[in-house]
């Protein structure tokens, strides 16, 4: 799969900035992506970071979600998981991304509300298998939502 260079992504309260870009690695089963910072648009400020994942592989599908994202504490509620969100758009038509799977906690009701504010529809609550690099006591249940990409 072919990695584009997006070196920064810019939005008018936010840009993404580029990290780092990861292959495939089928043997680990882990999905190519991409790995930005969110910065303040205005000063190029950290505020969190977000992740695309491009695979459709089991854990992407069920567990660990085609996007992840964080906010530091003290710039929560601003919406930035969402503006980067919305950001992240021009890399997922590049790669023909239809939809994506975005997963959280149940009780992270910021994330949850993240998911419907971008329209996002909650398709299940699973079990994390044990097993899983993902699962931990705090994470052993995930919301999955689905995000159509207009």
């Amino acid at each position: 799969m072919k990695l584009y260079n997006y070196e920064v992504i810019k939005g008018d309260a936010i840009n993404l900035k580029l990290l780092k870009k990861n292959p495939s690695n089928l043997s680990k089963g882990w999905s190519a992506e991409y790995k930005f910072q969110i910065q303040l648009h205005e000063t190029n400020k950290r505020v969190g970071h977000i992740n695309l994942r491009l695979e459709d592989n089991d854990e992407v599908m069920n567990y660990i979600g085609h996007i992840g994202y964080s906010v530091i504490k003290e710039h929560r509620g601003h919406k930035y998981s969402v503006k980067a969100c919305h950001l992240l758009k021009k890399v997922m038509k590049d790669h023909q991304m239809k939809r994506v799977i975005i997963t959280c906690n149940p009780k992270n009701f910021a994330s949850r509300n993240t998911c419907e504010l971008l329209g996002a529809k909650l398709i299940n609550i699973v079990d994390v298998p044990k097993d899983l690099d993902c699962y931990s006591q705090e994470e052993s249940k995930k919301c999955r939502y689905e995000w159509v990409i207009n």
